[in-house]
């Protein structure tokens, strides 16, 4: 799976539509983490959508506070929030500036800077695309991604350390599922998965 050399850093407006679009849309699309000067990179192939203050289980149902505030705020931002007082989960913001509502960023298939991926992951390098990036949290500590270096970040800015590419690929089927791991509006058909998990 090699990365096309014309991506196009997406765009502030491509977020700023519905979170249902764009969990849908993020699938097939490329996160990029500049971590340590190196380069990481992979396929987005799973995706949740919170839809804001509707929403029970997103955290924008409840009133804006420093926890949550980047999800009402400008849409394309990196909301990360930690899980059991231990790990880190990464969304990014949608809808305009006032309005809540996220993306969760579930799963991706590693391309670039996998050895560090699997540092630290603290697995080896040969680990399996599931056991280094396949979950929320497995995704973020692959990817060095914690609440004090990328929380509130642009993700549309070229300068940003976090940021999803558009390299012409679409997924040739998606999957839609209930959203999993949570214990409000548990039937809601939020969750997204590139059906083949192999772009």
């Amino acid at each position: 799976m090699k990365r096309a050399d014309n991506s196009k850093l997406l765009s502030q407006t491509f977020y700023n539509r519905s979170p249902e679009v764009v969990a849908k849309e993020l699938l097939g699309m490329i996160l990029v983490r500049h971590y340590a000067g190196e380069r990481l990179t992979g396929r987005i192939v799973e995706t949740e959508a919170y839809l804001g203050a509707a929403d029970p289980a997103s955290h924008a149902a409840r009133a804006v506070s420093p926890f949550n505030a980047v999800l009402f705020g400008p849409p394309g931002f990196a909301d990360i929030y930690l899980i059991y007082g231990l790990h880190y989960c990464m969304n990014v913001s949608c809808l305009p500036d006032g309005e809540p509502g996220g993306v969760l960023f579930r799963a991706i298939i590693p391309l670039e800077g996998i050895d560090t991926m699997a540092a630290l992951r603290n697995l080896k390098p040969n680990a399996s695309a599931k056991a280094l990036t396949g979950g929320p949290a497995r995704l973020c500590q692959a990817m060095g991604i914690t609440r004090a270096s990328s929380h509130g970040q642009n993700m549309a800015s070229a300068s940003s350390d976090l940021q999803i590419l558009d390299d012409g690929y679409r997924p040739k089927s998606i999957l839609t599922t209930p959203r999993i791991g949570i214990k409000k509006a548990v039937d809601l058909p939020l969750r997204f998965l590139v059906d083949d998990r192999e772009p």
